[in-house]
């Protein structure tokens, strides 16, 4: 991020980090300075180009609950050429990859571990990336600002339901948005699938802002995605956070966290027309890959599903080998979920194990 966002995020927590994150803090600090340099060389390089982006069609939006398969969504529709992603690249250097990103991406690949930490999934600069870290990175409110001070952040989740923010807060929202999909449709004009948990909260307000949008929705069963977000967030806050916490409020963010956003998008999914939203099982996804996306296609009229057929076809075959992890159920958790999620197992067919 910008020195600017860096100092405002840390000024609002003071600079309360844990003295083993001190050699983190002065590193975010170096990148941040050179992150400033780079993003007025880049404004001055391609203003003219970044005042007149090209018009690419509307974007396509997978959304669902963090550990819920939008990853795997991500990467099975990039294998479509018709399609492009923000990466890791440019969602950690939004506001200057069009500038760095072929001189950087080598030099920093070194840096990247090979596998995500809460899962076995691969990971490089070049695969497909939240936009969310771009919108935190250049200043948008984000619940991901959480995990640089842990310990000390809100125990309940900020700026996932946009319709919560000041109007303010919610046009910088927008703007920030656009900004960076402007930066995008330069580097790709092509149709842009933008991957993103929180946009689950937000159906209502990126429909209005993308009136053509598709909206692709992934479920899976809540029981195993409990103890996957759990370990999601410890990992990231070991991993990332400038903070050592204990995790103590971890269970209970995790809870209103899932309430806020099916509370969001079952509001918002009311206002869209037919053939905008399309759902899909993560279970039905693992088990028959090609056909759940050849429906998705169909429902969601993306093109002809032909051109991509085979490539997935063999993905499938190399998703055979993949073992998702299994987490053992408490029962005080179980009956947690059975109460204050019955909404959702109602809707989606889940029973508690």
């Amino acid at each position: 991020m910008p020195m600017g966002v860096w100092l405002q995020l840390a000024n609002e927590y003071r600079w309360r980090a844990s003295p083993s994150r001190w050699g983190l803090v002065a590193s975010i600090t170096a990148a941040a300075g050179f992150n400033s340099l780079a993003a007025r060389v880049c404004e001055g390089a391609y203003s003219r180009k970044l005042r007149s982006p090209p018009v690419t069609p509307p974007p396509l939006f997978i959304i669902g609950h963090w550990r819920s398969g939008t990853t795997l969504l991500h990467e099975l529709f990039m294998h479509d050429k018709r399609f492009c992603c923000p990466n890791y690249y440019q969602c950690y250097s939004p506001s200057h990859f069009l500038l760095t990103e072929r001189v950087l991406t080598p030099a920093l690949s070194w840096i990247i571990p090979a596998k995500r930490p809460m899962d076995d999934m691969v990971v490089s600069l070049d695969k497909p990336q939240e936009d969310e870290f771009a919108l935190m990175n250049l200043g948008a409110p984000s619940p991901y600002r959480r995990m640089a001070f842990p310990a000390t952040s809100s125990p309940h989740p900020e700026a996932l339901d946009l319709t919560t923010l000041p109007p303010a807060e919610l046009d910088r929202w927008r703007r920030t948005l656009r900004q960076f999909l402007g930066m995008l449709a330069v580097a790709d004009p092509r149709r842009p699938v933008l991957k993103s948990p929180p946009h689950t909260a937000r159906v209502g307000v990126l429909a209005e802002m993308f009136p053509d949008a598709k909206f692709l929705h992934i479920v899976r069963d809540p029981f195993s995605v409990f103890g996957s977000t759990m370990r999601l967030w410890r990992s990231l806050d070991e991993s990332q956070g400038l903070q050592v916490d204990r995790g103590e409020r971890l269970e209970g963010y995790v809870f209103e966290s899932f309430e806020q956003m099916y509370s969001a998008f079952e509001r918002d999914r009311a206002t869209l027309a037919p053939g905008r939203l399309h759902e899909i099982r993560y279970e039905d996804l693992v088990a028959n890959p090609v056909s759940q996306i050849e429906t998705a296609y169909d429902r969601l009229e993306l093109g002809g599903f032909s051109a991509v057929r085979g490539s997935l076809e063999q993905e499938a075959e190399a998703m055979k080998k993949y073992r998702a992890s299994t987490y053992r159920n408490d029962p005080r958790i179980v009956a947690e979920i059975t109460r204050r999620w019955r909404p959702f197992l109602d809707r989606y067919g889940y029973a508690a194990p």
